[in-house]
């Protein structure tokens, strides 16, 4: 299987994830939404130091995830492209802060590895946070959610077109491959030279694809917003989500429970 066919099963395994049947599944999208959105601000919110107080906040995602019958490695191996370039975000830390923080032995820890180490779980977590949500709610839904919350009908609209036909133009582009490699039989991937009719080519039939796709959309009665999926009311479970969710992470972010747990086995 070509990059581009498994880039277009990961994206169907994505909906067959969002339609899973779990309790998590089962919340309200505006009460998953708020708590995401929430969880990130306050993950972001901690001192660039502050690594025992940021590590209680991995239990979230984890406990969401086995809640959620997603193992927590789906989400690694999906983020496996984005993760890297978050993490080389804080290498440069160290170099620039030389302030020791800790010993351990002979090993003095510096406030640039701290800082480092801290910049690094708050883009992991943030990243499992924001997957969370995708896993566990279909595009629809989480665009119907947007749209109550009175985002713009032309970003919800892009954004749903975006995720949904992104596939069909991986899909020109594998049959395209596909022709060019029978035609240059042997050779690894598309040579340089054909890198420009490549993407004229590609760009053409995208167009004419999409053309088809707005005149079937048209007939459809599409008017310049998609009338979503029928979005029920939050209940009384989701709003509770919510409320002891937020909760429990302001409380996570305003009491160092790593700290006091420390304490007490030191005594």
């Amino acid at each position: 299987m070509d990059q581009l066919s498994r880039a277009q099963a990961e994206l169907r395994e994505m909906d067959a994830l969002a339609a899973g049947t779990s309790v998590v599944h089962r919340l309200h999208p505006l009460c998953k939404l708020f708590v995401t959105v929430t969880y990130i601000f306050i993950v972001v919110s901690f001192h660039k130091y502050d690594l025992s107080g940021l590590i209680v906040m991995i239990l979230y995602p984890v406990i969401l995830f086995q809640l959620a019958g997603i193992p927590v490695h789906v989400c690694f191996y999906k983020l496996r492209v984005v993760l890297p370039l978050v993490c080389a975000v804080g290498l440069a830390n160290p170099f620039f802060d030389h302030v020791p923080l800790a010993q351990i032995g002979n090993l003095v820890i510096t406030g640039g590895v701290i800082s480092m180490i801290t910049l690094m779980l708050k883009g992991c977590l943030a990243l499992m946070a924001s997957f969370l949500l995708v896993a566990t709610t279909p595009v629809d839904a989480l665009c119907g959610a947007l749209r109550r919350l009175h985002v713009p009908a032309v970003l919800t609209t892009l954004f749903l077109l975006i995720y949904r036909y992104i596939g069909v133009m991986m899909g020109e582009a594998a049959v395209m491959a596909q022709a060019y490699s029978l035609r240059a039989p042997g050779q690894k991937g598309i040579h340089i030279s054909a890198w420009g009719s490549f993407l004229g080519q590609l760009l053409l039939r995208s167009m004419d694809r999409a053309q088809e796709l707005y005149q079937s959309m048209v007939l459809r009665g599409f008017r310049g917003e998609f009338y979503y999926m029928d979005i029920p009311a939050c209940g009384a479970d989701s709003v509770l989500f919510m409320l002891i969710s937020i909760c429990l992470l302001l409380c996570a972010r305003l009491v160092n429970i790593a700290q006091l747990i420390g304490n007490l086995f030191v005594r």
